[in-house]
């Protein structure tokens, strides 16, 4: 019960004892010690009736005889003694209260402190994963092919340099709240996107890292509702989350969308990506990258038939997205929508001026769109080529085997 109790809350009370300890690695060793403490205790006294209110009292008596033992000065007992004065004992129904007042405000602010941006990148998704997502050390390692050590250690020095920063641990506002806001859709995208087409390793998803990210952007649309862009990139995943048993074949290997099997999808997932989407755009939000992506991924979930697909209105939806997001990527995916709406000829007209793009140049996906569009333009020689280079330059197990299986198709 402790456990479960303690999964629920965690974020929540990590997020109100940050406030008051102002050092997140602090915040979430009191936290564990709560668990432990509550391990203990209830299989003795019970589960008490307030148990989150419980294990937030424990976590504030806790650190307040760690300060005592410290000896810290009467500013430090000021900070932590805000909601839990050190002269009296605290009810749980007061904590309760405490954790009540502006509660969604200290979740979202741990959720900006995760993802700030004086952390890398891979610090950002260790420590989200790890502080909000409740994930171990083990399981993160495990989701991402990295050795458990090298994830303790991203996970400590993150924590180290949020100590040492000097941060109030506020939620930013203005402008600089747009600028993190980004940040943290981009780290919970980064999650999505590596669970449902793995870089490297045998298995073509991970669908562990797709429930958690979104799980996270449901949090965050929660917290933060007004948000058109979180609402976006939550229409984006649930859309894409709603075709994941059709994505792989039998044999563990990807399934083109034009070929999978729709009555596979998830129309229970995709009735709330189509609500998310809907609530981005009267938000005012259809402009937003994510939103973009989802209305792209939308029109894939709303067509009955792959025949039946509007790939004009996505090719039209990739040219307002390279406006607002242009990248090679985006470019590369204008490209194969153009060259599905206007014909192969056409596709490969757009991919010529990426060829010498350097970010493309590593990426199997480029000659993997090449290989489609000469494939269906009838140059069989050509097509194969290209499949064989996408296939040595995959990370992914499945994905390799996929395309080796497509270059030997050309020379059927």
């Amino acid at each position: 019960m402790a456990e479960t109790v303690f999964r629920i809350e965690r974020a929540r009370l990590i997020a109100g004892l940050n406030r008051m300890v102002r050092d997140v690695g602090f915040a979430e060793d009191l936290a564990q010690e709560a668990l432990v403490t509550a391990l203990s205790e209830w299989p003795k006294t019970g589960v008490p009736q307030n148990p989150a209110g419980w294990l937030m009292a424990t976590a504030k008596r806790r650190a307040i005889d760690i300060f005592r033992r410290r000896r810290m000065q009467a500013q430090k007992h000021t900070e932590i003694g805000h909601d839990l004065s050190l002269e009296r004992d605290t009810t749980i129904e007061e904590v309760e209260a405490a954790m009540d007042d502006d509660i969604g405000d200290e979740r979202l602010s741990l959720i900006f402190t995760a993802c700030h941006p004086l952390l890398s990148v891979d610090a950002r998704v260790a420590l989200t994963l790890r502080l909000i997502g409740g994930l171990t050390t083990e399981e993160i390692a495990r989701a991402f092919l990295v050795g458990e050590a090298t994830i303790a250690q991203r996970i400590v020095r993150a924590k180290k340099t949020l100590a040492g920063s000097g941060l109030t641990y506020e939620v930013p506002r203005g402008e600089d709240r747009d600028r993190r806001l980004a940040a943290v859709l981009e780290v919970i995208y980064l999650i999505f996107n590596e669970g449902y087409a793995a870089s490297a390793g045998d298995d073509a998803m991970r669908p562990l890292l797709c429930a958690e990210a979104m799980r996270l952007c449901r949090i965050l649309s929660a917290l933060a509702p007004d948000e058109p862009e979180v609402h976006g990139l939550l229409a984006l995943m649930e859309l894409h989350a709603s075709r994941f048993s059709a994505r792989t074949g039998a044999d563990g290997a990807p399934v083109m969308i034009t070929e999978q099997n729709r009555a596979r999808w998830d129309r229970l997932l995709i009735q709330h990506g189509l609500a998310a989407l809907g609530r981005a755009e009267q938000l005012v939000g259809a402009d937003g990258s994510y939103a973009l992506q989802a209305a792209i991924v939308a029109c894939h979930a709303r067509a009955p038939r792959a025949e039946a697909t509007d790939w004009r209105q996505i090719a039209t939806l990739y040219d307002r997205l390279s406006r607002v997001a242009p990248s090679p990527i985006v470019d590369l995916n204008r490209a194969i929508a153009h060259s599905m709406a206007f014909g192969p000829e056409t596709g490969l007209e757009l991919l010529a001026p990426l060829e010498a793009e350097p970010a493309l140049q590593g990426y199997a996906g480029m000659p993997a769109a090449r290989g489609d569009f000469l494939l269906r333009a009838g140059r069989r020689a050509e097509a194969k080529a290209a499949f064989e280079k996408a296939a040595r330059l995959a990370g992914n197990a499945a994905e390799r085997q996929f395309l080796v299986a497509r270059a030997a198709a050309c020379g059927d």
